[in-house]
């Protein structure tokens, strides 16, 4: 499976490629294997452009692996606008489920800032949690970046 590594302001993120489509991106030091693959490098120039605050709309193809219901999930957090947020609840509503269900789903989400879970807040406004990089202040960057959260 062709992967490929980068900096970011967050930290390092590696980025998993299979079948032409991208299956994960994950926080920490990972080797890039061999030659970077178009796609890799595709997604490594959108993500850079996400940081500098000049893309808001990533244009990739994504194969998350997960449970019918999870794609569910991934699929209306893809739906919400660059420097705008949902509630757990909100997501819970359109699909007829729980809450912690879609709170779950998010902790699952394979392709963190791709899928914007860190568009998904606690009710409230609260940020809920996070499972990438540094938890809930990556979040919190993350909102901060977007001009959706107010430093």
């Amino acid at each position: 499976m062709p992967r490929l590594s980068l900096e970011s302001p967050l930290g390092r993120l590696s980025l998993f490629e299979e079948d032409e489509q991208l299956t994960a991106l994950d926080w920490g030091a990972k080797r890039s294997t061999g030659e970077p693959t178009a796609l890799l490098l595709r997604a490594k120039r959108q993500l850079e452009a996400y940081f500098a605050g000049k893309l808001t709309e990533f244009d990739l193809p994504l194969a998350p692996r997960g449970s019918v219901f999870e794609r569910e999930v991934w699929r209306l957090m893809q739906e919400i606008p660059y420097g705008e947020t949902r509630s757990y609840g909100d997501l819970a509503g359109a699909l007829g489920a729980a809450p912690r269900a879609v709170g779950q789903a998010c902790g699952r989400n394979p392709l963190p800032i791709l899928i914007p879970c860190h568009r998904v807040l606690a009710a409230g406004g609260a940020l809920g949690g996070y499972s990438g990089g540094r938890g809930v202040d990556t979040k919190r960057r993350l909102l901060i970046l977007e001009g959706a959260l107010l430093v």
